[in-house]
């Protein structure tokens, strides 16, 4: 991402169900009609998972203008590369029309992509992409899975483009394509990041409520008609454990508690990503605050 680019948003990040993206809103109400919220979550860039992922609402839209939230096909595949491709233009886009974008999510790879730019990929060779196209499908996720078995299981095994590319990079490159997608290109980056959390406890009851409310709300029907979901979209938690209930291998009671468990393990890998991260100023919510009194916490840095 550009320095312009980077300095110019604010990047609000926090464990799922701490309520960033509701102190998201309130903070873009009180900077005015140029603040917009862009998108960080790497499973609410889907369609048709909203109550899985826990995805704005229609009239928080109406409120406060969203981007990149519900852009991508559940059958697409997306990484941290594609998604700073489609994040940085967005944000330059933003900047130039004098926007004041509020990046927020809690996918911290995608957001590094962002904060500190990922590691340039070698461009493609003619000669061996020619060689490639002569293989089957399964061949080349054969030999996928040799130079790159962790790129390889992120990868749709049914998307030959993707395993071209994935297997091309790792080739001409003599590093896993996974690796070097993961490198970056700024180690000490300037930015304005906040990173909400709340107590353990706390984030733990709002995240097992949660979960008994996604089912309220039919997130098992959602599922159930999202289609064919790509390697990305169907790692979304709740996916595996609605489809087990759906095929009648786990109790209703069985599958909200598997869920709780993953979404709870998953907000203690956030927080710790995101202790590691260099940038983030950590602002802790307390159970009686409301996020409008969360904004006056937070510094907005020119």
């Amino acid at each position: 991402m550009s320095t312009k680019a980077a300095t110019s948003a604010l990047f609000l990040a926090g464990p799922t169900g701490c309520g960033k993206s509701s102190v998201a809103i309130a903070l873009a109400e009180k900077i005015g009609p140029h603040a917009v919220i862009v998108n960080a979550d790497a499973f609410q860039i889907y369609q048709h998972l909203d109550i899985l992922t826990a995805a704005p609402s229609s009239a928080d839209q109406v409120r406060v203008p969203h981007e990149l939230y519900g852009i991508l096909d559940p059958s697409e595949n997306c990484d941290a590369a594609r998604y700073a491709c489609l994040a940085e233009e967005k944000i330059a886009e933003l900047v130039a029309n004098d926007c004041f974008p509020i990046v927020v999510g809690g996918s911290g790879l995608y957001i590094k992509a962002l904060t500190h730019g990922l590691g340039p990929t070698p461009p493609g060779d003619p000669e061996l992409r020619a060689e490639l196209d002569l293989l089957e499908l399964d061949e080349l996720f054969a030999w996928l899975e040799k130079v790159d078995p962790i790129g390889a299981a992120e990868t749709n095994r049914k998307n030959r483009r993707y395993v071209t590319r994935n297997l091309e990079i790792s080739i001409l490159s003599g590093v896993p394509a996974s690796t070097l997608k993961r490198d970056f290109e700024n180690s000490a980056p300037k930015f304005n990041g906040i990173f909400l959390t709340r107590d353990r406890e706390l984030l733990y009851e709002r995240i097992n409520q949660r979960t008994h409310e996604m089912f309220a709300e039919g997130v098992v029907d959602e599922v159930k008609n999202a289609g064919e979901l790509s390697t990305t979209a169907e790692k979304a938690i709740g996916v595996r454990e609605i489809q087990h209930l759906i095929a009648g291998d786990l109790s209703k009671a069985g599958c909200i508690e598997l869920i709780q468990q993953a979404t709870r393990k998953y907000s203690k890998r956030q927080r710790t990503w995101f202790k590691r991260e260099k940038g983030f100023e950590s602002i802790e919510i307390s159970k009686s605050e409301t996020a409008t009194q969360i904004t006056d916490q937070i510094s907005l840095k020119s």
